[in-house]
């Protein structure tokens, strides 16, 4: 855990917020920013700054995230209509808190890019 990270508060319940999953790898919530109807960070409980920091160790715990977010994707009721997920990785792409975080959009049809 790092000690001025908000993540980590968050994940270790330091600063509490409504918890929409959560085990001992992982926790979900809604962002408080959010860009679409659906907007859900699933991040690890254990503090790496970026996907630039994972390594083949690491393998198992992203594959977590992306089920976690699939299986809120279909509690939140957008895996019908689709649903993006996304980590921005560094400050050119987007990433505002230096801590791994996984980004589920939907409920409203999104913009292409790609």
């Amino acid at each position: 855990m790092s000690e001025d990270c908000i993540f980590c508060k968050i994940a270790s319940g330091a600063i509490a917020t409504d918890l929409l999953y959560q085990d001992d790898d992982v926790v979900a919530f809604r962002d408080i920013n959010p860009k679409a109807p659906t907007h859900i960070l699933v991040i690890p409980r254990e503090h790496i700054p970026s996907l630039n920091e994972t390594t083949p160790e690491n393998k198992r715990l992203l594959g977590h995230m992306v089920n976690v977010a699939s299986a809120l994707a279909r509690s939140e009721k957008v895996d019908g209509s689709g649903f993006r997920l996304l980590i921005n990785s560094g400050a050119d792409a987007g990433q505002e808190v230096p801590h791994l975080h996984l980004h589920l959009l939907g409920g409203q049809k999104l913009a292409a890019i790609g």
